[in-house]
């Protein structure tokens, strides 16, 4: 059977509670159409890169499903009716991730160290501390109009 990623995007103003039941629902869509969501990962509420019908926030949530196409195109038909949900894209993979996705890991951010390795740039781009390169005789000789 295909095995698919799928991620939606539901409103700020609903609540987890909410969110949860819209997610059971498109779970039992995926049942009655003999597939099953093996892994459901709720991402919280995150912000958006751009406003999408008026909201600036949304509730993300991955479900990662083994089932046949036509299931997913019932899904998928759900959440275009569904006025609660933004957003939505599914893919088709080749396996599906083992253990916590992307998102749910900890940020490699903090093993960045303090970046303390540029030392102080100063106001103004940090030019100031550079040695002027001494003049050669050529550029006196054109300052001067001889040559």
């Amino acid at each position: 059977m295909p095995l698919y990623e799928h991620v939606y995007l539901a409103r700020q103003d609903l609540s987890p509670q909410q969110v949860e039941e819209l997610t059971a629902k498109l779970t039992g869509v995926i049942a009655e159409g003999g597939g099953k969501v093996t892994k459901s990962e709720y991402w919280g509420l995150k912000s958006l890169s751009y406003r999408i019908n008026k909201n600036r926030k949304a509730h993300m949530t991955l479900l990662n499903v083994e089932a046949p196409g036509p299931v997913l195109t019932e899904v998928e038909r759900q959440e275009r009716i569904n006025e609660d949900v933004l957003r939505y894209l599914t893919i088709r993979v080749e396996e599906l991730e083992e253990g916590p996705s992307a998102m749910m890991r900890k940020s490699d951010r903090d093993d960045r160290g303090d970046r303390g390795d540029r030392g102080d740039r100063g106001f103004g781009g940090g030019r100031g501390d550079r040695e002027r390169r001494p003049r050669r005789d050529d550029d006196n000789a054109d300052a001067s109009g001889e040559e």
